[in-house]
Order: structure tokens, then C-alpha cells, then sequence
């Protein structure tokens, strides 16, 4: 999956970027508290992208391709 269409869906549902790191993003979803690393990669793996989701509370069911 491409790393944009994660950070859309991630938008989508409410999470946003609490900061910038050396190699990852940092988001958080402000409902739950809960926050996960976004690798800056171009396509992130689709286990990797279900995690990313499961670790902010967002339904990892979202994540098609």
C-alpha cells in the first residue's frame, strides 16, 4: 500500500501527525490517546499498514490493498 493512501485513511478516521521523527511519523489519535510510527517508506507492507491501524484503534478491515 502506498504510504499516502495510509496517511489518508488514517486522516479519514480521525488520527493526526503529532510530530516528525528521524525516519518515522508519529500519529495519534486523539479519541483513544493511542499513537503509532508511520515508516517513510513508499509502499508499506500490508501487515505492517494493519498494525499501524490496530495500534491507533482504527478498524484494520479498512486496509484493502
Amino acid at each position: 500500500m502506498k504510504r499516502r493512501e495510509l496517511e489518508r485513511l488514517l486522516r479519514e478516521h480521525g488520527a493526526i501527525v503529532k510530530r516528525e521523527g528521524a525516519r518515522h511519523t508519529i500519529w495519534i489519535n486523539p479519541k483513544t490517546g493511542q499513537k503509532s510510527e508511520v515508516p517513510r517508506h513508499a509502499e508499506i507492507k500490508k501487515n505492517t499498514a494493519r498494525g499501524i491501524c490496530k495500534d491507533l484503534g482504527i478498524d484494520p478491515q479498512n486496509i484493502t490493498s
